[in-house]
């Protein structure tokens, strides 16, 4: 509404004068209208974006959750029929073993082509030998079944509603289906993953939506070693070598994970851009612009909680994810 008097002079207002001011008000009637058409189209614009960020986080973790679901349950059934063989297995050979050194005992000059085949297997190396492999082989068994409860931890379904959860083992196997990654190959050196956790109380969060942000985070700093390797010599990576460094505390009734790098870093315009719909710091056909759209989303939006970015080009990145307890 405007309203417009004038009590010192009559007729201050002409017709002229009234018509001029209905045609401006008509203008600005006009103009509050678009406007609020406008912000209604930006709401609904606003709100497209949310859901397919849903959709398409809905869908990543669905898809991903059922594949790694699926080759854990397949890995468990061979584990576990290994693992309740090799201690029986073990047992057969080390009984065998201790017949072979009682013969040896007993038969002190054994026939020539026996002494002869003892010389060319090496019998006294079995002996000691059999039993380490035999171990190792246990210890293999017991790496497939951690990494095979590293998959379901991960790969976990959310309820409805929250539950508590342990955020370092979701740190933990996020590293783990990482790790292929993080090894030394033929162009760079290992990178180093040093975790530095503190007393972490569980958290009541949805699982598996917080180790897809764990994974995104992750693999961006893996990358951005990466990047910053280019044109590097192996012995020149060696001598600064490439590291993430994890860190986890309780601040202020709150929980922080800070994840660093000494990856390619960004331009500080760039890294207060990074989680924007859309916007991705990578090659074409090599990022969505939608995973650190979603980790945003999934740490602000689903656990109240905030995530934010801090990076120097040429010196690396830090991301720090607080969750209220």
């Amino acid at each position: 509404m405007v309203y417009l008097e004038n009590k010192l002079t009559a007729s201050a207002f002409s017709g002229q004068r009234v018509e001029i001011l209905g045609l401006i008000c008509s203008q600005a009637a006009i103009s509050l209208k678009n406007a609020r058409l406008y912000q209604k189209s930006q709401d609904y614009s606003q709100q497209l974006k949310q859901s397919q960020l849903q959709l398409v986080q809905s869908e990543k973790m669905s898809a991903l959750g059922n594949l790694v679901a699926g080759v854990a349950h397949e890995i468990n059934n061979p584990v576990g029929f290994l693992k309740g063989n090799i201690q029986p297995a073990k047992d057969y050979v080390q009984d065998l073993l201790d017949l072979i050194g009682l013969y040896q005992e007993k038969i002190e000059n054994p026939a020539a082509d026996i002494e002869e085949d003892v010389e060319d297997i090496d019998l006294e190396f079995i002996q000691e030998d059999l039993p380490k492999l035999i171990d190792s082989m246990n210890a293999g068994v017991d790496r497939i079944r951690d990494i095979s409860t590293s998959l379901r931890t991960f790969s976990r379904k959310d309820q409805d509603k929250k539950t508590v959860f342990n955020l370092h083992e979701g740190i933990d196997s996020a590293l783990l289906i990482l790790k292929h990654r993080t090894k030394a190959n033929e162009d760079r050196p290992q990178i180093k993953v040093t975790r530095n956790y503190g007393e972490l109380p569980e958290v009541q969060c949805f699982p598996g939506q917080l180790n897809q942000v764990f994974m995104n985070v992750l693999a961006n700093g893996i990358d951005a070693c990466d990047e910053a390797n280019k044109g590097k010599t192996y012995q020149a990576i060696e001598a600064n070598p490439n590291v993430i460094n994890i860190q986890t505390l309780v601040v202020d009734g709150a929980v922080q994970i800070q994840i660093e790098d000494n990856g390619c870093g960004m331009k500080p315009e760039t890294a207060h851009r990074i989680f924007e719909q859309g916007f991705t710091t990578k090659g074409v056909g090599k990022g969505t612009g939608l995973g650190m759209a979603i980790a945003h989303q999934i740490i602000t939006e689903k656990h109240g909680g905030t995530i934010t970015c801090f990076s120097n080009l040429g010196e690396g990145s830090i991301f720090k994810i607080v969750l209220p307890i």
